[in-house]
């Protein structure tokens, strides 16, 4: 049985019967784990391998594990800074700004995999306009071309840590006020402006180094009327045939307020799915999941499947407590926690 198009979420820290079952149904393809299913690393690597047993091949297990204010898992794990701390220290010296996106990277992809999840929603490549407070300090950088070059050394060092990459959230979240999770927001400026600043590191690193990518739930009003998870120009037009990506495309929540213009449960995953999405992601609301599996049931595309397979989780990956011996851990820890922690909360984003 291949990977089905959606993505579920649990509600604690080991799989219920109900939860199991639903795993099983064949449009289930992947679980998106949250704060609350953490309580230490020997639990979080006895529910990985869990849902990894429900199916085979094994269903992809995700995380949003950025750094700073994103990071579901914390004690045990390294507190990662947020992205704008390794584009100041870009600032101050370019090479180093690249050394230490690259060893957090790899940091945050080894530790995940030493815990067997398959993959983080990473790197951010959104602009830091100033405007945004969802985005902020997610960001790299102001600058287009600063954040493609360190988002590359980021996706460099998940790479070697056996982790796909997946960017986000194109075609850019950066230039709206307004957060996705509690409106849609509306982006007025032209096609123009955005594909020559905000979609720039997206065209950059399409071919090359990501894998995934997961639009936003922004609508682009000079562009199309949809938002750009529910839109085929934005993701076919644009995305795969302009920028030719030939990766998956993930949608961002279907519970989100950006996303709920579009009807019901089923509804919305049907859009994104025609827009052009492999893989919809329902979180948080167990009955929405649940009416998503039963209408998308006989739903088959040999291609997206393909393209979902990429993101399993390369190699077996060092044990917790033995790759916190290893040298290159060690190194990255110390260069990472010289940046400083967030003190910013969490976000479920």
């Amino acid at each position: 049985m291949g990977l089905g198009p959606i993505m579920l979420d649990l509600e604690g820290v080991e799989l219920s019967a109900m939860e199991r079952e639903m795993l099983r149904h064949p449009q289930a393809g992947g679980v998106i784990l949250f704060s609350r299913n953490y309580e230490s690393i020997e639990q979080l690597s006895a529910l990985v391998e869990s849902i990894h047993a429900v199916r085979d091949p094994h269903l992809l297990v995700a995380v949003d594990h950025e750094g700073g204010r994103v990071q579901r898992f914390r004690e045990g794990f390294t507190r990662l800074p947020p992205a704008a701390a390794i584009g100041k220290a870009y600032d101050v010296d370019r090479q180093r700004g690249r050394e230490l996106a690259e060893q957090a990277g790899w940091l945050m992809a080894a530790e995940l995999r030493a815990v067997g999840l398959d993959f983080s929603f990473a790197p951010v490549l959104d602009i830091n306009h100033g405007v945004s407070g969802v985005i902020g300090d997610r960001a790299f950088h102001r600058d287009p071309q600063a954040v493609s070059t360190l988002a590359q050394a980021y996706i460099r060092g998940m790479r070697e840590a056996g982790m796909a990459a997946v960017g986000k959230h194109f075609p850019g979240h950066g230039g709206v006020r307004e957060d996705s999770h509690l409106t849609l927001p509306e982006d007025t400026r032209s096609l123009e402006q955005i594909l020559s600043t905000d979609i720039a590191p997206f065209a950059q690193l399409a071919n090359d180094s990501l894998a995934g990518i997961m639009p936003a739930h922004v609508r682009y009003a000079k562009v199309d009327e949809l938002p750009a998870g529910f839109s085929r120009y934005w993701l076919r037009t644009v995305l795969r045939e302009r920028l030719g990506f030939q990766g998956a495309i993930f949608s961002d929540d279907l519970s989100m307020a950006g996303a709920e213009f579009l009807g019901d449960y089923p509804a919305r995953a049907h859009a994104a799915l025609e827009a052009g999405c492999d893989m919809v992601l329902v979180c948080n609301h167990p009955e929405g999941a649940a009416a998503v599996l039963d209408a998308l049931s006989g739903h088959e595309d040999a291609v997206s499947r393909v393209r979902l397979a990429r993101f399993h989780g390369r190699g077996a990956g060092a044990a917790p407590a033995a790759l916190r011996q290893h040298a290159r851990w060690q190194s990255a820890r110390t260069a990472i926690d010289a940046l400083g922690e967030a003190a910013e909360p969490e976000l479920n984003v």
